[in-house]
């Protein structure tokens, strides 16, 4: 549906070249770019739809209890208003939701297994490649062109937090590696739908308690075992062509003991970007969580994300007011030099070329 409403726009787009903001546009409009908005019940509010007709507006979040028979119609309109507005610069809207499989479904129509199941089944590579074509099908269906998954950790105990709803494919990295490849390259095939790999650097070590959308967490873990174990699903997913990351909210000493992986240049500069090699688009995880209580409001730690190198800021709670407030303070902070420009306009490229892809 994406590719009819779009069509008499797109093709007057160069498809392999991320397209550039128009000079008019006005602060507020690329500040856009960077906000996923969430909202509450089936109907999206006026407020969301005045977002995207004047370009303030980035994208959404879809949870369970969004979704309807009429989530597809509404979302196609919600893009064409989008598309008359100035910021749309040739690009979509981004549409994200959580579709793991199993538990951890969004949308109706799988995948039924988990991602322990496929990672217990004969042939993991196989059913994981399955899941991921079953996804791109279900998100046709609803016009929904992000998909908050694979989950990429490592699960270390029966029953810790990323076990216990079957998320982990394994408790081995080659294992999850295994699965993730096939998983990502599957679902992107078509050229419509973007996976993301999460939670970087990985929550495979959480217990069940360590819940980073509640309560802060540490995860001690040395940092030759980040590299050996927990990132080695990473570098699996980037050569598989993954086109979003998600850091975890999980604070991880080995590398930086004071901020956050999503808070942290270390972890998003140094360690994604500049070891692991990653060009694509970073995306948070939800800025309401817990595990940033000590970090400010939900504006400030939007900021302070970006300043790390943050692309994408999801704003959860079903208010769109938070997702209009965390665009202007993004704003602000570029006019006044807390966001340096430089690298503003780096990410804004990224997100255009990222969504020029899914047109």
């Amino acid at each position: 549906m994406l590719s009819i409403i779009f069509s008499a726009v797109v093709v007057l787009t160069a498809i392999n070249a991320a397209p550039t903001p128009d000079s008019t546009q006005s602060l507020i409009q690329e500040a856009g770019y960077h906000v996923i908005y969430s909202y509450s019940g089936t109907t999206i509010p006026s407020s969301v739809t005045s977002a995207a007709q004047n370009g303030s507006l980035g994208g959404l979040i879809l949870f369970g209890a969004n979704v309807n028979s009429q989530t597809a119609s509404q979302i196609g309109s919600l893009q064409s208003a989008y598309a008359r507005s100035g910021a749309y610069a040739g690009s979509p809207l981004l549409i994200t939701t959580d579709q793991e499989g199993g538990e951890v479904n969004r949308l109706p129509g799988g995948p039924t297994l988990s991602a322990k199941q496929i990672g217990q089944s004969a042939n993991p590579g196989t059913t994981a490649a399955s899941a991921g074509t079953n996804v791109a099908s279900v998100f046709k269906s609803y016009n929904v062109n992000v998909d908050l998954a694979p989950v990429l950790g490592v699960f270390r105990s029966p029953g810790d937090f990323l076990d216990e709803f079957q998320r982990s494919y394994g408790n081995t990295s080659g294992l999850v590696s295994q699965c993730v490849g096939p998983f990502i390259t599957n679902m992107q095939a078509s050229g419509k739908v973007a996976a993301t790999a999460k939670h970087f650097p990985g929550l495979g070590a959480a217990e069940a308690s360590q819940n980073t959308d509640e309560v802060p967490v540490t995860l001690g873990l040395s940092l030759q075992t980040l590299h050996t174990v927990d990132e080695v699903p990473y570098t699996t997913a980037i050569q598989a062509g993954v086109k979003l990351v998600m850091p975890s909210w999980a604070l991880y000493p080995a590398l930086d003991n004071t901020y956050p992986s999503g808070l942290s240049k270390k972890w998003i500069q140094q360690e994604l970007r500049t070891r692991l090699g990653f060009k694509g688009v970073t995306i948070s995880d939800a800025i309401t969580a817990g595990a940033l209580k000590n970090f400010g409001t939900i504006e400030q730690r939007a900021v302070s994300a970006v300043q790390a190198g943050m692309d994408i800021i999801v704003v959860t709670g079903n208010q769109p007011s938070d997702g209009v407030s965390v665009a202007k303070a993004l704003a602000d902070a570029v006019r006044s030099g807390k966001i340096d420009s430089n690298a503003w306009a780096a990410s804004n490229q990224r997100i255009l070329q990222l969504r020029s892809g899914l047109a």
